[in-house]
């Protein structure tokens, strides 16, 4: 027989464990003593068959950056099924309790995630709202401009000893990126870890600090590691993030992270699909830049979730939608809104626009398009011309920009 219950702090070693069997991977303890500062018993929901954890889900309680704004959103993790019990509509039933219990707990919106496996979510509706580039470059074919004056200096530091600064600096830079999760003192602690097995041969990870005229306007973290072979040094650098206030920073730190003596690769997992570096190097083809997903949305509370976004220009549309699992969700809905601010109530006015949940996910961050929804079939335009009307106002002028992993 299972059970579902709510996890204890003292079972954190057996979802450890049960996470590492579903994901193929292995136990350290170091890695653990990190991941169980962020834990959240209280947000998990554990299946037992017997005394035996067999599947479990849990969430981060943490804000989202949206267009214009940032919301409370529940961060989806630690997901996982037993392979011996797999195929038992576990998962669905875990998804749906956890959607239901964001739902009526009412504070946070929406819902999002990182998938192991992009087929396996939007059946609960979650959709696909920031795609991410992964980098790999041979840097000997790549250049990027000298500037004409030097307005800042770099330096190198250790992550943890400028952690205050690179906080503050973090938060101005997200106010104006979708897709970015705040960071109280505990999840900067876990991100400037430097656990040991998650090297792969490499150094310990390295802060680049860029100081303009009025302090500190940008960093990267990254970590460099040796290799040699007959023709000489071929060594690599692998960037975690890099956040700029600035073009003058962003410059100075990619220049550099591009040149760095001995190393002939560099990489990067979390780039943006409007990386400025796509712009900024000669031949932008040899970043070897692929596409990939990144968030998963899940809007949890449709009119809060609408009314809490900003838009790019203004839009008064009713949209019909249609929600399975959370049926408060479903139907018509008068969203009026703008760069200042919007509104999204219940109405019987005739629909112009028609979806689904996950649509409207996609939509969320600003990084799908309205239109190429359309052409997908994913929504339906009922009344001619409402799509190119309404259309310019769910997007931003940044992307959504996956920033880390959760």
């Amino acid at each position: 027989m299972t059970d579902v219950v709510l996890p204890r702090a003292e079972d954190f070693d057996e979802i450890a464990g049960l996470l590492a069997l579903a994901f193929h991977g292995g136990l350290d303890p170091e890695l653990l003593e990190v991941e169980r500062g962020i834990f959240e018993p209280e947000r998990g929901l554990l299946v037992r068959d017997g005394t035996t954890a067999v599947a479990h889900a849990a969430a981060f309680t943490r804000e989202l950056g949206v267009p214009g704004a940032s919301v409370p959103a529940a961060h989806v993790t630690m997901v996982s099924v037993a392979p011996t019990h797999r195929r038992r509509g576990l998962l669905t039933a875990l998804m749906r309790r956890q959607l239901r219990e964001i739902r009526d707990a009412g504070r946070e919106p929406v819902a999002v995630l990182w998938a192991s496996e992009g087929r396996i979510y939007p059946r609960f509706g979650y959709g696909l709202a920031a795609q991410r580039l992964t980098i790999s470059c041979d840097t000997t074919e790549l250049r990027v401009p000298e500037p004409a004056s030097v307005p800042g200096t770099l330096r190198l530091d250790q992550p943890a000893a400028r952690q205050a600064e690179l906080a503050r600096l973090y938060d101005r830079v997200r106010a104006d990126r979708p897709g970015w999760s705040n960071r109280d003192e505990r999840w900067w602690r876990y991100v400037l870890a430097d656990v040991k097995s998650l090297r792969e041969g490499a150094t310990e990870r390295r802060v680049l600090l860029h100081e303009g005229p009025a302090g500190l306007d940008g960093y990267a973290l990254f970590r460099t590691k040796e290799e040699w072979d007959r023709g000489g040094p071929r060594g690599e650098v692998r960037v975690d993030e890099v956040v700029a206030e600035n073009p003058d920073a962003y410059l100075a730190l990619w220049r550099l992270l591009l040149s760095i003596d001995l190393t002939r690769r560099l990489s990067c997992r979390t780039a943006a699909v409007d990386e400025p570096l796509l712009w900024l190097v000669n031949e932008p083809r040899q970043l070897g830049a692929q596409l990939s997903d990144g968030l998963w949305v899940r809007v949890v509370d449709l009119p809060a979730a609408l009314a809490a976004r900003r838009y790019a220009t203004d839009v008064d549309v009713v949209i019909e939608v249609t929600d399975e699992l959370l049926p408060e969700n479903a139907g018509r809905w008068r969203l009026v809104g703008g760069p200042t601010g919007a509104t999204c109530t219940a109405t019987a006015e005739p629909a112009r626009l028609a979806c689904d949940v996950r649509a409207l996910g996609e939509l969320y961050l600003g990084g799908a398009g309205l239109g190429a929804l359309a052409a997908a079939g994913r929504v339906r335009e009922l009344v001619p011309g409402t799509l190119a009307a309404a259309a310019p106002a769910f997007g931003w002028h940044r992307a959504p920009a996956p920033m880390e992993v959760f």
